[in-house]
């Protein structure tokens, strides 16, 4: 044999070497991996919104045992009117708000209807504005504002208190003594709230300029009369006999400052002084109001200190 031959192979030797090296020879099967039918960030916001979703029921959840806890138990029911609380009422009284209040009685405090109560609330003459609120379990409280009256007016054979704003409050008859102000004529019943409104700015003015300073001019008055907006008149109570002032529109305080300083001088001029007209500037005219009379032919002397005014004395007719 051929040193250089070498021996076949066992066929053992072949299949173990061939099981030995069959890793390397051949390629390794690849392992599939499963991917999601959406993409990462989708499905990431699905999950989140599964998650809102489910917070959101457990609060809805949560509302409605709530809500049917709240109108259903008759821990939130008023019982009685003691669970109503006023305050701020002082011409108002308790009954003229239980009036109002009275459906709600018995009802589950959920079921109140507050502005609709505030309206009825606020038509009340004496009441300017009202708060009505829920104090839980089972209470009312109303706020009532009042109005605060500024004078007294004549409404046909009636005297009653009036506002800034032209609401007039009835009153009970001891409740006069309580106030002093001067009586409004010129007004009607049947007025619509606008035009006392409008009127009543107009006294209002009037009242500011006579009582600045702390002057207070408005305590010798005992009435205004409003009927003519361009002409105030307004009677002055004086113990030497009531006179009726025109004041006009305007400068109220300046025209009422010369019938202050000139009052004496003209009822010693004229044995009778019922009436004087300021409204025209550097003139007075004394007693214009006085009917069956007719103005001098001549001016009385000027009043001094008082923009030269010249005081026109009427004369009676001869018959």
């Amino acid at each position: 044999m051929d040193e250089t031959e070498l021996p076949p192979l066992d066929s053992g030797m072949l299949d173990l070497d061939m099981e030995e090296q069959s890793p390397f020879l051949r390629a390794q099967k690849r392992v599939q991996v499963r991917r999601s039918a959406l993409p990462k960030k989708t499905a990431t916001r699905v999950r989140r919104a599964l998650v809102v979703v489910a917070i959101a029921g457990a609060l809805g959840l949560m509302v409605f045992g709530a809500y049917e806890y709240g109108t259903r138990s008759e821990r939130f029911r008023i019982e009685s009117s003691d669970n109503i609380d006023v305050v701020g009422a002082q011409h108002v009284s308790r009954d003229q708000v239980m009036r109002v209040m009275s459906p709600d009685i018995s009802r589950n405090i959920f079921f109140v209807p507050l502005e609709e109560r505030k309206q009825q609330l606020e038509e009340i003459p004496w009441v300017e504005s009202a708060t009505v609120m829920r104090l839980l379990p089972n209470r009312i409280k109303i706020d009532l504002k009042e109005r605060t009256p500024v004078a007294f007016v004549q409404l046909g054979s009636k005297i009653e208190l009036i506002d800034a704003n032209g609401v007039v409050m009835d009153e009970s008859p001891g409740e006069r003594a309580n106030y002093s102000f001067p009586v409004i004529v010129g007004m009607q019943e049947t007025d619509p709230l606008s035009v006392r409104a409008a009127r009543m700015h107009i006294y209002m003015k009037l009242v500011s300029a006579l009582d600045s300073g702390g002057l207070n001019y408005t305590k010798s008055l005992s009435e205004v009369d409003l009927g003519d907006p361009d002409d105030v008149k307004v009677t002055v109570a004086d113990p030497a006999g009531a006179v009726l002032v025109h004041l006009g529109s305007s400068n109220f305080l300046e025209r009422y400052k010369v019938y202050v300083a000139h009052v004496q001088e003209w009822r010693q001029q004229f044995p009778r002084l019922d009436s004087v007209d300021l409204r025209y500037d550097g003139q007075v005219v004394v007693n214009p109001d006085i009917h069956g009379e007719i103005p001098a032919t001549t001016p009385a002397e000027s009043a001094p200190a008082a923009k030269q005014p010249i005081a026109t004395p009427h004369k009676q007719k001869r018959r």
